[in-house]
């Protein structure tokens, strides 16, 4: 079990969840600017450092 990769899964999901949620709140027309960014801004940074570990990380047995 390669412990690299499934934190970049977690991370990615996370991440994705951020994203959704944040899409969310715009189509709502959500007054909540500033909550919007940050989880946007925190939901885009897991997803593409959990994508990273998941691509970077080698596969040993």
């Amino acid at each position: 079990m390669n412990v690299k990769r499934t934190f970049g899964t977690i991370l990615t999901l996370l991440g994705i969840i951020g994203l959704i949620y944040t899409g969310y709140q715009l189509i709502q027309k959500s007054e909540a600017y500033t909550t919007m960014g940050v989880v946007g801004t925190i939901g885009l940074i897991f997803f593409f450092s959990g994508i990273g570990l998941v691509k970077n990380t080698k596969d040993e047995s």
